[in-house]
């Protein structure tokens, strides 16, 4: 399929973090396949599949980043774990009411998804990376 993906990994987005970049490229990927299969009219069976893979992706990367946190003692982490909290639920609350047709899989989801991973690995990804870092020099 030819089209212009929204979840294109760049290298801006890398946090220089080698586990923490590698999961990040991950959840680009699955957001792409959960963005082809919606353009290519799926149905709701597969796009439930994919958006199963990018919930559990998505909770099993933030456990990563929230153990090196905790090893690490990182400053900030009850405030990176509200806002991981705060995603998975959000995302979970989608997932279920696409389950039971309550919400189609939309252009907005995709746009809210993209911004905040964005934003989170931009962000608040890049300070933790930096943290672990210096912890680590």
């Amino acid at each position: 399929m030819n089209y212009m993906s929204m979840f294109q990994w760049q290298q801006e987005y890398s946090v220089g973090y080698p586990q923490i970049d590698e999961q990040h490229k991950r959840l680009f990927e699955l957001a792409d396949e959960l963005h082809a299969a919606m353009l290519a009219g799926k149905g709701k069976e597969i796009l439930g599949k994919i958006l199963g893979s990018l919930v559990a992706y998505t909770k099993a990367h933030f456990a990563t980043e929230e153990r090196l946190m905790q090893a690490h003692q990182y400053p900030d982490y009850a405030v990176h774990k509200a806002a991981h909290d705060g995603l998975t639920s959000q995302v979970i609350k989608f997932q279920k009411d696409f389950e039971r047709g309550r919400a189609a899989m939309s252009v907005d989801l995709l746009q809210f998804l993209k911004e905040w991973l964005t934003h989170h690995i931009g962000e608040t990804d890049r300070k933790i990376a930096s943290f672990l870092k210096a912890r680590a020099a």
